[in-house]
């Protein structure tokens, strides 16, 4: 599917990233590891530190790729389940050491496969960015929290400064292009991440769509000058979770 279209409904956005991801998963952490500069595996221990999971505790990692954060919550003793919606990804997971310490599912963020108030914790990671409906899949994470349960996100931002946005967004566009064609022979496959980037309501847009979906102590730790963003919240208690 070309670039320019998926973006035009849901549905398209849906079956463009499926095969995207379906391309990129055998270079997905050569990838993450040179557009973070080397910082990811950094980024990824923070967010595990601040969800803080305790031994017993049940965790779902969603869009958990090859499985990086679900390894750092099952570490500590959680009880870790990684979803994917790209199948290739689960196996290239279920490959790794630690794999045995976690549970695998295919499955969609905007319909998890999972009851009301299943986990004490949620993550993910460059997961928003991606899903076709953000409102549908936050909804979705808000329902299998429990009251008082820990959710955190690792994603791009979408930087407020115009100056910097264009910038940064041109970058990636070249680097992107750069690097699909040499290990794809496919230019557009990262400029996906510029463009979603620009349809992307950014670490204080996400936060208030946390925040009204029942999320408390929402807070947005900007890395790397602020070109990433880190999300933090708990599950309000006493709310809906149809709310």
């Amino acid at each position: 599917m070309p670039l320019a279209a998926a973006f035009t409904t849901p549905d398209a956005k849906r079956r463009h990233v499926r095969q995207l991801f379906a391309t990129i998963a055998d270079r997905y952490d050569l990838v993450t590891r040179l557009l973070s500069y080397g910082q990811d595996a950094r980024w990824k221990d923070r967010l595990a530190r601040t969800v803080a999971p305790r031994p017993g505790e049940r965790a779902l990692d969603l869009a958990c790729g090859t499985g990086d954060i679900a390894f750092r919550l099952a570490a500590p003793g959680a009880r870790v389940c990684g979803l994917d919606i790209t199948p290739r990804m689960l196996q290239l997971a279920r490959r790794k050491p630690a794999a045995a310490d976690c549970t695998w599912a295919a499955g969609d963020m905007t319909a998890l496969p999972f009851a009301d108030a299943t986990f004490d914790i949620v993550t993910t990671g460059y997961g928003l960015r991606n899903v076709p409906d953000l409102d549908a899949a936050v909804a979705e994470i808000v329902r299998v929290l429990r009251p008082g349960g820990r959710f955190a996100s690792l994603d791009f931002n979408r930087p407020d400064s115009a100056v910097v946005r264009t910038a940064y967004l041109g970058y990636l566009d070249a680097v992107g292009g750069v690097m699909g064609w040499m290990l794809h022979g496919e230019p557009d496959a990262y400029r996906y991440i510029p463009a979603s980037i620009r349809r992307y309501p950014g670490a204080r847009g996400v936060a208030d769509r946390l925040t009204g979906a029942g999320f408390g102590e929402v807070a947005v730790f900007r890395l790397l000058g602020g070109l990433m963003s880190l999300h933090i919240g708990h599950r309000a208690v006493g709310r809906s979770s149809l709310t």
